[in-house]
């Protein structure tokens, strides 16, 4: 598993896949399925029409995560 630097660039734009990459292997179906069901992390969609995640999003996503279990 990767670690995350004591200092991130919370503003950094993720892909999708670097999302997916992330989330340990996640299917980009599952993602989109999770979209879908409006329990994915936070995306907009740039003018080109690609989805992109905040690193800061992200994180606080999964810390809402582990905050449920």
């Amino acid at each position: 598993m990767a670690t995350i630097p004591a200092k991130v660039n919370r503003d950094e734009l993720l892909t999708v896949r670097q999302v997916l990459d992330e989330l340990g292997g996640l299917s980009r179906d599952t993602f989109y399925e999770w979209r879908e069901r409006r329990v994915a992390p936070p995306c907009f969609r740039l003018p080109n029409g690609h989805l992109r995640v905040r690193r800061g999003d992200l994180l606080d996503w999964l810390d809402a995560l582990r905050d449920a279990a």
